[in-house]
């Protein structure tokens, strides 16, 4: 377990509950790339497989709880987007 690897994981986790709260009330996709969300969704699934073919350890739950901050911020763009096309 890398105490590098954990503070990587926690600076980014703390970026995504501020971008999910910002998405959830501008309920706007502005600013918003879902392309990044995509590739960062896939980097973390990367980090997952990784821990449990080749180094599982307790860093994994990090890995776990980023990966679904990503999807949730995913699935506010869509949503968003959806409220942008209604208002056309």
């Amino acid at each position: 377990m890398s105490i590098f690897e954990i503070m990587m994981l926690i600076c980014f986790g703390i970026s995504w509950p501020i971008s999910i709260y910002k998405s959830y009330k501008s309920r706007s996709t502005g600013g918003k790339s879902v392309v990044f969300l995509y590739i960062v969704s896939v980097g973390y699934v990367a980090g997952i497989l990784h821990k449990i073919f080749y180094y599982y350890d307790g860093v994994i739950i990090f890995y776990i709880f980023n990966l679904l901050m990503v999807l949730i911020d995913t699935a506010l763009y869509y949503r968003n987007r959806g409220l942008e096309r209604q208002e056309i």
